[in-house]
């Protein structure tokens, strides 16, 4: 993805964010900005809900590629994380996470932010590394 792409750009292509979240003054920095550690929380959080939708009832987080934040998010924005299924390996997913926020402004510009890679390990309930099924995966709904 370019850097400049606003408003009606690919993010209106990304389909259901896996979560959306409005960022509030809790989350700010002494710049007035929100903190990077949270929207990197969110991400996570948005990896998880993807890799729950692709039939992975329980993974734990074993790495995070770099993440270069673009613009800055303000307290007030709208902030969207888009999940895709980049691999799957025997016991692992790797899942891209975009980063969009709608701006808490007269125009509600929307912006990307950032782009994340997050692998996942597929777990049992003793936390020991099981393999993932090809084909199984869940509906894109679930409670």
């Amino acid at each position: 993805m370019n850097d400049d792409q606003t408003a009606a750009g690919p993010a209106e292509n990304l389909g259901e964010p896996a979560i959306k979240v409005l960022m509030m003054p809790r989350d700010t920095n002494v710049h007035g900005t929100i903190f990077g550690g949270v929207l990197l929380s969110h991400i996570d959080q948005a990896g998880a809900v993807h890799a729950r939708r692709m039939g992975l009832d329980r993974v734990v987080t074993v790495a995070m590629d770099a993440v270069e934040f673009k613009l800055p998010v303000f307290v007030g924005d709208t902030v969207s994380f888009y999940g895709e299924t980049a691999r799957i390996g025997r016991t692992s997913i790797t899942v891209l996470i975009d980063v969009w926020a709608r701006r808490f402004t007269p125009e509600r510009e929307r912006v990307h932010v950032t782009t994340a890679e997050i692998v996942f390990v597929h777990v049992d309930e003793d936390r020991k590394p099981i393999g993932i099924v090809r084909g199984s995966a869940a509906s894109s709904e679930f409670d």
